[in-house]
């Protein structure tokens, strides 16, 4: 179900705690008082028949007796009663509840399915069982039983654990550190880490996500929010059990997603400061200042560890800072000698500005007579705005607390030591290497002939359809070769041709995992003996880009080149994402220095499988149409169009990309073009019109676009032509084709929205079927169609299908 409501839980109006209580040691009191002393100042009322009145507050004898609906409900009550109560809730109206106590027996199992039932009617929202609760410190909303109250920040911590959660809330509580959010899940019975991280995703109050997990329940949902979260902010990672036969499947999941994954607790909560506090512009390197030569040295021990990230210097800034602070010793690190002063680290703070390839700016310094740590905090203060990339410090032996709370306040973290500082940066650099992989334009294989792709489909077919269920030897081969991969079928003389030997032989193995449904794994032997071997999991679909981050990760990689693996590794996917019925498969890949071969293939077959953790490329979408005596060709957008797409939106006159987004619009760049062309097919649809151009590449003409909410009820669209083909009728051509996947995928409205002066478009928008509606920006016109019977009937019922 996603975000649907999840606004209740993270913005609520009122407040319900039902079984609240004043008896010691209860849940029923302890959430009750957590309320209270959180100070939430919205509506909030105490149920429990058992009392008359609760801190000076009138307590209502039953959840049916509420004056209103409260936007969230907190159970304290036993799981008995959990259907009847989240029955009169949802009648009430209610949107979420926080289910506090636990399930420990086949009754309480029970009694939570039934509640679960009850609940679904209504798209009532439920956290837990066995939540902690969830807290956002804004609006003072404690809604459960944290271990203290929580200050408001900017990076929000998801967990399934409750003590650990408890844990880092009192370890970020006594160093004065906030979230914007806190979640413990519970037992994930609704409300999953997938939902709350698909709400985190565009909340504005969140600036990086921190994850703690042991599982994924739906790998899907999760994939597809993750990805969407690390677009927009940093998402890292906590899992457990690195003993975990899955544990390599997660990590592969993890860097698919974008997510930085950390190995240790402290790790996690260093990014707590680093992120929550800091605005760091995470490039690639830093410049470290510091005083004394031997907290350089153990600086640049830490940053060696952590990366190697000290930014080489120009010899203008060395030339300037000799100029500014003649006793210091330049360069990377700036050492300002053991009588500087605060003002010192200013000056050099200044200096560095006028230089961007220092990088971002770290300051490692030990209190001094004369540079004490509370003076040299105020002059970073002070000279924080030159700090372009942002400035992070580390102070040995501590600062009091208002120094510390000033220095957040101008948001520079602080950390209390080089080795955690230097971490905190190279996961930073991390979350920016990984989100690149994710906006990368991949480098465009020729695409498979369709012929050659429903051959491999009919084969598999009928090879279940006459009760194989494997695939070997010719008839492998054969399946092979149309996604151009080549079996070896001679056995090799090495002795008479040692220049055809192989450099190395991976194992390619393709499981349907129970979760994350089909998934690679490679392994390939020690380079040396000595170094550890290649033990990797990819999931599909891959493509070059992807396949080169699996490749380069082995030792092998610099002795080949790189090319034939990366098509043999896309090669394998394309065939497990174009036909359906391969259940899993086993080979080897034989690497020559120039080539790559297939030995003893082996795919077996399944009428049903589990879907892809990742939608891959929908092909069924293609079609190709006759439009004004020109041949057009229809299909989703694919990463490679980015170029294309460049020159479509070049094509476009000003006033046509002002219309098409509400005001002046400059140039694209790889950025914006790359959130274009790749999407995540599985709630966002682009279809592009292209015809041939020059030197035989794609020309876009125009796009529409659909983007679902994460419950698949409402899909906005946005379409634009090519401003030399307008008045063609090509818009049409292209609604026509959004509304028809729009239909399919099941979703129930499309809605759009124009500007008041875009005539075009709202014709256009007519002509389609759509209702004109009104927004709240009087310059602003809406659009809304109903692609089914249901959502007709709603629209009826609420006026706004007139």
């Amino acid at each position: 179900m996603t975000v649907r409501n999840l606004d209740a839980l993270f913005r609520p109006r009122s407040v319900a705690v039902v079984g609240a209580s004043e008896r010691p040691d209860s849940t029923g009191a302890m959430v009750w008082a957590r309320v209270l002393e959180g100070g939430f100042d919205g509506p909030l009322w105490p149920v429990n028949p058992k009392y008359e009145t609760l801190g000076g507050r009138v307590v209502t004898r039953d959840v049916g007796d509420l004056p209103q609906a409260p936007s969230v409900a907190l159970i304290c009550t036993p799981p008995a009663t959990w259907p009847g109560i989240v029955h009169k809730l949802g009648g009430l109206g209610t949107r979420a509840a926080i289910i506090v106590g636990e399930v420990r027996s086949d009754d309480d199992r029970l009694a939570l399915r039934h509640a679960l039932s009850a609940a679904r009617p209504n798209l009532l929202r439920i956290v837990g069982p066995g939540s902690l609760g969830v807290v956002s410190p804004a609006l003072r909303a404690h809604l459960g039983a944290p271990s203290c109250t929580v200050k408001a920040g900017g990076v929000a911590w998801v967990s399934q654990s409750n003590a650990l959660t408890n844990a880092v809330l009192g370890w970020a509580h006594a160093r004065g550190l906030g979230f914007s959010h806190a979640v413990a899940l519970g037992d994930e019975a609704d409300v999953d880490a997938g939902d709350v991280l698909d709400y985190l995703a565009s909340d504005p109050g969140t600036r990086a996500i921190l994850l703690e997990l042991d599982s994924v329940r739906a790998a899907r949902k999760f994939m597809s929010a993750a990805r969407a979260a690390a677009r927009n902010k940093p998402v890292l990672a906590l899992r457990s059990g690195r003993a975990d036969p899955a544990d390599a499947l997660y990590s592969a999941a993890f860097r698919r997603a974008g997510m930085v994954r950390v190995d240790a607790l402290d790790d996690l909560l260093d990014e707590v400061e680093t992120l929550g506090v800091g605005r760091v512009a995470a490039g690639a390197t830093a410049t470290l200042i510091t005083s004394d030569r031997g907290l350089a040295t153990l600086a640049c021990d830490a940053f060696a560890a952590a990366g190697g990230m000290l930014a080489p210097w120009p010899a203008e800034a060395s030339d300037a800072l000799r100029q500014a602070l003649p006793l210091a010793v330049g360069g990377n690190p700036l050492q300002l000698g053991d009588d500087a002063r605060p003002e010192h680290f200013g000056t050099a703070l200044k200096l560095l500005a006028e230089h961007r390839g220092t990088g971002t700016a770290f300051v490692v310094h030990a209190s001094t007579h004369s540079a004490p740590v509370g003076e040299v905090a105020q002059a970073l203060i002070a000279n924080q705005r030159f700090a372009y990339r942002g400035l992070l410090a580390c102070f040995f032996g501590g600062l009091d607390a208002a120094t510390r709370d000033a220095l957040h306040a101008q948001g520079i973290p602080v950390h209390t030591t080089p080795q955690r500082l230097a971490r905190a940066f190279a996961r930073l650099v991390d979350y920016r290497m990984g989100r690149e992989l994710l906006m990368q334009t991949p480098e465009g294989l020729p695409a498979q002939i369709p012929e050659a792709i429903d051959a491999a489909q009919a084969q598999a077919r009928a090879a279940l359809t006459a009760g194989e269920h494997a695939l070997t030897g010719d008839a492998a081969a054969q399946f092979l070769a149309r996604f151009g991969l080549q079996v070896e079928a001679e056995a090799r003389d090495d002795a008479a041709a040692p220049s055809r030997k192989p450099v190395v032989d991976i194992t390619v193995e393709l499981h349907d995992d129970d979760n994350f449904g089909p998934v690679f794994r490679f392994t390939a032997p020690s380079v040396d003996g000595a170094s550890e071997p290649l033990r990797v999991y990819g999931l599909p679909p891959l493509n070059p880009v992807l396949a080169r981050d699996i490749v380069m990760r082995s030792r092998y990689a610099r002795l080949v080149a790189p090319e034939p693996a990366l098509a043999a590794l896309t090669a394998l996917s394309q065939a497990v994402c174009y036909v359906g019925e391969i259940g899993g498969l086993a080979l080897t890949l034989r690497v020559y220095s120039d080539r790559v071969m297939v030995v003893e293939p082996t795919l077996s077959l399944a009428a049903q499988r589990s879907r892809l953790a990742i939608m891959p490329y929908p092909r069924r979408f293609e079609e190709t149409v006759d439009w004004h005596g020109v041949r057009v060709t229809v299909r989703p957008i694919r990463p490679e169009d980015e170029a294309a797409h460049h020159d479509f939106a070049e094509a476009m006159t000003p006033e046509d990309l002002r219309l098409r987004f509400f005001g002046s619009v400059g140039s694209f760049d790889h950025s914006q073009l790359a959130r274009m062309t790749q999407i995540d097919y599985d709630r966002e649809m682009a279809l592009i019109a292209t015809v041939p151009g020059d030197k035989g590449l794609a020309r876009t003409l125009g796009v529409v676009r659909a983007v679902a909410d994460p419950d698949n009820e409402t899909a906005e669209f946005a379409v634009t032509v090519r401003s030399d083909q307008k008045g063609r009728r090509l818009g049409q051509l292209l609604m026509g084709r959004i509304i028809q996947y729009a239909r399919a995928r099941g979703i129930h409205w499309l809605v759009g929205e124009a500007l008041r002066e875009n005539a075009a478009m709202i014709a256009l928008a007519k002509a389609s079927g759509f209702t004109i509606t009104r927004t709240e920006d009087p310059g602003v016109v809406g659009f809304r169609l109903a692609l089914d019977e249901t959502a007709e009937a709603s629209d009826a019922a609420s006026g706004k299908g007139s």
